[in-house]
């Protein structure tokens, strides 16, 4: 029996809110779907040229009451990068909480809208230390 990856989902109380969010890691909207019967929007997000990595983001019309307000249940989503601190200083200019820093040149975790921990891993191998990452503190969990 052969599997294939098609995506992750991740529920969303602000489609606009995490699309803006994602759009700061690079991931572009490849596709949508609309289902006004189910009130429902589907909004499916990749990488420049790895669209078939996608997340998928749902959207419920009339809310999601339901959403745990930590997200733990799900873990993490991970993607790798080219400069995690070029990467995380990029976030940070933009608002987002750095909660755990790459003080290793190596990992760091920020977390979406909706709380979901997104780890972001240095492509090859780790950075040196460098200020002002190697000294930072987490914030908050991750």
């Amino acid at each position: 029996m052969a599997l294939r990856y098609l995506h992750v989902m991740v529920r969303v109380l602000d489609l606009e809110a995490s699309m803006a969010f994602y759009a700061l890691l690079g991931l572009q909207e490849v596709r949508r779907h609309e289902n006004p019967q189910g009130r429902f929007t589907l909004v499916y997000l990749a990488p420049l040229g790895q669209e078939d990595a996608a997340l998928e983001l749902t959207w419920n019309w009339d809310g999601d009451a339901g959403l745990p307000s930590d997200s733990r249940h799900f873990g993490h989503l991970a993607y790798g990068v080219d400069d995690i601190y070029a990467t995380c200083a990029h976030l940070a200019a933009h608002g987002v909480t750095i909660n755990r820093p790459p003080r290793d040149g190596r990992m760091a975790f920020v977390r979406s809208p909706d709380n979901i921990s997104i780890e972001l891993l240095q492509n090859g191998a780790a950075k040196r230390p460098a200020e002002p990452w190697a000294s930072m503190g987490n914030t908050g969990h991750w």
